[in-house]
């Protein structure tokens, strides 16, 4: 049975302010600025049951538990000036953390499931080491009041320097500090927690970090491992450890190449596989059927050495009628760049046809890069990654096995992302001679907290479907980012944008909103298309800056009963020097703060809107 994750998603308590009317001469056509019920309270509801993935495990958020001892909530103030800078504040989902900061200090969560958890995921961060790379520290775990056992937390792969002049794990080279918090997967010692237990995450004194900022915590229960399927062979028949003491490349790699040869499939047993292989050449699982035993029980973990050669990638490639499931694929990377001295690369790198990924849980990875035609992916995670969490895109290539079409990625969470949770993504080349990405279906998914770029991404393509998504907490940019990208990006040709669920957005990376939408820069290949783009149904609550931002150049945009709630900017605004028009129908803006306008057109003559 699978859960809608709802729990503390809310973050900041909604505020009520009076409502202010358009500015004049922006006639407000198609925009409401009262707290009329359009969408009607019903669908609303329905809109807000229906978005974002339904998952196993259910989030408690650390701010809605009972506090103990000097525990405080920090949290973003809403309607205060937008942030400047990288926070914890701004990185916790809900915009809000619990502190333990002494001794005693604890916090304590109900077992809210409905049934037995067997394990915890906790989000928190500690704080890094005065000279960078981080430290390990444990945090007590109680369960009713009982001691279980100490939870290892470390900030090893946390707290990254933005613009340092060094390296970006160097705090003394000029950087800004962001990347604060990390996931925590543990399997809890003893019996399930019941329902209607209490989780309590106490410091005590041989919890030595300075201090702890929880953010939230994941209860699951995790059923029993797969059993290898008929018809396969194993890895560990070939040589692979999955006592994690040897490395398992090469035997993993001979085991794929035997499966493909004798119509087979590759059973990847319960085990950590070490796949630190300094080959040239990553996995290949082409025309292959790969499964583990499941998320939870089946990991491949690459231990990169610390400055591995150009010719070193770690990532999974995927190709023609490839299928992986069941397993989990953890890294030691520390900061992102492809194959380089941080140690990231893509988790999966796909192209071809008719692939597919299934219960995939991808961690402090690059982006799962998505290329080909006809391909799925569904029902997977991924959290604390240096790139984007799932990027549908071409291959920055005139390949024809990268063209970047009729992809889906639907009902799959992603958490602490180092670019766009979820993007597609349209490269046209320096050249000019990459196709359009065309059909992306971007499905029932839950984005939270990526510490950097935004929630959704729609850069350019055609027939782009956005449907039922929730975005929940964006620290940096835009909870969604409708346009193109760069200045060899794709014109979005057509986009349909339904019945999403944007919380947050408008961060501190210079002046984004909750929501912009754009077109191609006056530098692009592309300086006069238009950005086509059809919304409907949305809910944007709780920006950050204004609601919707329609900026720059060439838009086109249909806007219909979307509703607007307590953006600390602006409702809509639409920026100077915009050309196009707006079609606006039964949108509703409310709960402005003092001062701040359902609707600002700064483009009067030029971007004629009408409802």
């Amino acid at each position: 049975m699978y859960r809608r994750l709802v729990s503390g998603l809310c973050g900041v308590a909604l505020l009520t302010a009076g409502a202010s009317a358009a500015r004049p001469g922006d006639a407000g056509a198609g925009i409401a600025p009262t707290a009329a019920s359009r969408p009607a309270a019903a669908s609303e509801a329905r809109i807000t049951a229906a978005a974002g993935a339904s998952t196993p495990f259910v989030t408690v958020e650390a701010e809605t538990g009972k506090l103990g001892g000097g525990a405080r909530v920090r949290a973003l103030v809403p309607g205060a000036s937008a942030p400047t800078k990288p926070s914890l504040e701004g990185e916790a989902s809900g915009y809000s953390l619990v502190e333990l900061k002494s001794t005693g200090d604890t916090v304590t969560l109900p077992n809210n499931t409905g049934k037995n958890a067997n394990t915890l995921v906790v989000r928190a961060s500690i704080p890094d080491s005065a000279t960078g790379g981080g430290i390990n520290a444990t945090l007590d775990l109680y369960v009713d009041g009982v001691y279980r056992q100490a939870v290892a937390l470390s900030s090893q792969q946390a707290w990254n320097y933005r613009g340092a002049t060094t390296n970006p794990d160097d705090p003394h080279a000029g950087g800004v500090a962001y990347r604060f918090y990390n996931e925590f997967p543990l399997w809890v010692t003893g019996a399930p927690i019941a329902p209607g237990s209490t989780v309590e995450l106490k410091k005590d004194a041989a919890n030595t970090a300075a201090v702890y900022d929880i953010d939230s915590v994941d209860l699951e229960n995790v059923g029993p491992a797969l059993t290898q399927p008929a018809d396969s062979i194993s890895v560990v028949g070939n040589g692979a450890d999955p006592g994690f003491r040897k490395d398992s490349t090469a035997a993993i790699q001979n085991t794929v190449n035997a499966a493909r040869s004798q119509g087979k499939s590759v059973w990847i047993p319960p085990g950590k596989y070490l796949t630190n292989s300094l080959a040239p050449t990553p996995l290949d699982f082409t025309g292959v059927t790969v499964r583990g035993a499941g998320m939870w029980y089946t990991t491949l973990y690459r231990k990169v050495p610390a400055n591995p050669s150009d010719t070193w990638r770690s990532q999974i490639l995927l190709g023609t009628r490839s299928t992986l499931s069941d397993i989990q694929i953890d890294t030691n990377a520390v900061w992102r760049g492809i194959h380089g001295t941080g140690r990231s690369d893509y988790g999966v790198n796909t192209s071809g046809t008719g692939w597919v990924v299934d219960r995939m849980w991808t961690r402090h990875t690059d982006a799962n890069w998505l290329s080909g035609t006809d391909g799925l992916v569904e029902n997977s995670r991924t959290a604390d990654s240096y790139g984007d969490g799932f990027n549908v895109n071409n291959g920055n290539t005139p390949n024809p096995d990268k063209l970047g079409l009729d992809i889906t990625v639907r009902n799959n969470f992603a958490r602490n992302t180092g670019d766009d949770s979820f993007a597609t993504y349209s490269d046209a080349g320096a050249d000019g001679t990459n196709g359009q990405v065309s059909g992306t279906k971007i499905l029932n998914n839950t984005a939270v907290a990526p510490w950097w770029a935004n929630g959704i991404r729609v850069a350019g393509g055609k027939n782009i479907e956005v449907k039922d998504n929730l975005v929940n907490s964006v620290s940096s940019d835009s909870a969604m980012d409708v346009g193109v990208f760069g200045d060899t990006g794709r014109p979005l040709e057509s986009a349909t944008i339904t019945g999403n669920v944007l919380r947050g957005g408008g961060g501190w990376n210079g002046t984004k909103q909750g929501v912009r939408i754009s077109s191609p820069s006056t530098t692009s290949q592309f300086p006069t298309a238009y950005s086509n783009v059809t919304m409907s149904d949305n809910i944007l609550t709780g920006a950050l800056r204004a609601g919707l931002f329609i900026d720059r150049a060439y838009v086109n945009v249909t806007l219909t009963d979307n509703t607007i709630d307590r953006p600390a900017g602006q409702g809509l605004w639409v920026n100077s020097g915009v050309t196009g028009t707006g079609k606006f129908t039964g949108n509703t803006v409310r709960n402005l703060f003092p001062g701040q306008v359902a609707q600002q057109n700064d483009s009067p003559s030029t971007f004629k809107i009408t409802g």
